[in-house]
């Protein structure tokens, strides 16, 4: 059973999340969290240090979201093909994943916090890296089963293609055009049935 003050803490990370995804840290105000909340400034000061303390925990309260979607894709039953196939759909549809979020948090909050908050493009960028990991691992265990061939290195791959998608994805959200990833998402699939497919 978890305690009332547990219970306010999870309520006011889920209610601002989407906030300062959307808005960024710096054009995220005290007013706009007390106002999503109901709280007042004493009662969010009463649960977190400071606003970066909150704006940290949304982070990662949304990228723990986004982990666990991903795991569910490439930790599933299957081969390393299967997996990519897996993780290319959930791609697809990321938009609509995102949407409750204010949209990608690898992107909005790297980008925002880049310049502005050193911890939080720290984490943004610890979350690309470890989506990196997760493909890059899913490419070893395909080439161990003699299942995929690559030209470089799995983790290189890894990078190039979390690097197109996250473009993709960018370039989506900035034109409001999702053609955008969904036909990079159709040409990787091509590049992995013709290129990596052994």
């Amino acid at each position: 059973m978890t305690t009332k003050a547990k219970r306010t803490t999870l309520y006011i990370i889920q209610t601002v999340a989407p906030i300062f995804n959307k808005l960024g840290y710096v054009g995220t105000s005290m007013s706009d969290l007390t106002e999503a909340t109901g709280l007042t400034k004493g009662a969010l000061y009463g649960n977190f240090e400071n606003k970066e303390a909150l704006a940290i925990a949304a982070f990662e309260y949304n990228s723990k979201l986004l982990l666990n979607a991903i795991d569910e894709r490439v930790n599933s039953e299957g081969t390393a093909l299967e997996k990519l196939t897996a993780l290319l759909d959930f791609y697809r549809h990321y938009d609509e994943f995102t949407l409750p979020m204010g949209g990608c948090p690898v992107l909005n909050v790297g980008v925002d916090a880049k310049y502005n908050n050193k911890l939080l493009a720290a984490a943004a960028k610890e979350v690309a890296k470890t989506i990196e990991g997760k493909i890059a691992l899913i490419l070893e265990n395909g080439i161990n089963a003699a299942e995929i061939k690559l030209p470089v290195t799995p983790l290189q791959f890894a990078k190039q293609l979390y690097t197109m998608i996250q473009g993709a994805i960018a370039m989506a959200t900035i034109t409001d055009d999702r053609k955008y990833l969904l036909n990079t998402l159709t040409y990787l699939e091509y590049l992995i049935a013709n290129e990596v497919k052994k």
